[in-house]
């Protein structure tokens, strides 16, 4: 097959998309490889975080934080209780509802998480300059805010 002579060939190595998904694969590698550890996956750390360091009790305010579905919350909480991290409980004020707090071993589990997660935040700051690392977040925040499909977090 030849390339269509109207068309400009892509040149993937010169791809911004192609460079910003390289570079959080690699950050995302080490987070999991750590986490892994502890038998967490970057989705169950981050509503270890929503409950823990942020104070969410509803699942809808958890899948908000962290940036994903419901049923993918609902699986999360699930696997985290089943492993002992998490308990749930109807709301008090409205049993409708469901309030989820961490157990003594999530709260240990946070705990020792948060080094791995510094750790590797830690290992790419290391990576830039005070400046670059300002310059790289307001770009970094100016394609969050102008594009249509951004996601609130993840």
């Amino acid at each position: 097959m030849t390339q269509n002579k109207a068309l400009p060939p892509y040149r993937l190595h010169q791809s911004l998309a192609y460079h910003m998904s390289v570079a959080a694969r690699v950050q995302e590698k080490r987070l999991d490889d750590g986490l892994k550890t502890l038998g967490l996956t970057r989705t169950t750390w981050c509503v270890l975080l929503a409950v823990g360091v942020e104070g969410l009790q509803q699942p809808s305010e958890i899948a908000l934080f962290v940036g994903i579905d419901r049923t993918a919350t609902s699986r999360a909480l699930r696997q985290m209780e089943t492993a002992g991290l998490i308990a749930r409980s109807s709301g008090a004020a409205d049993r409708r509802t469901t309030d989820v707090i961490l157990t003594d071993k999530g709260c240990d589990t946070l705990a020792q998480g948060t080094p791995i997660a510094m750790d590797n935040n830690a290992g790419l700051d290391a990576l830039l300059s005070a400046k670059e690392k300002a310059e790289l977040l307001r770009l970094l925040g100016i394609l969050k805010a102008r594009d249509p499909q951004s996601l609130p977090r993840l």
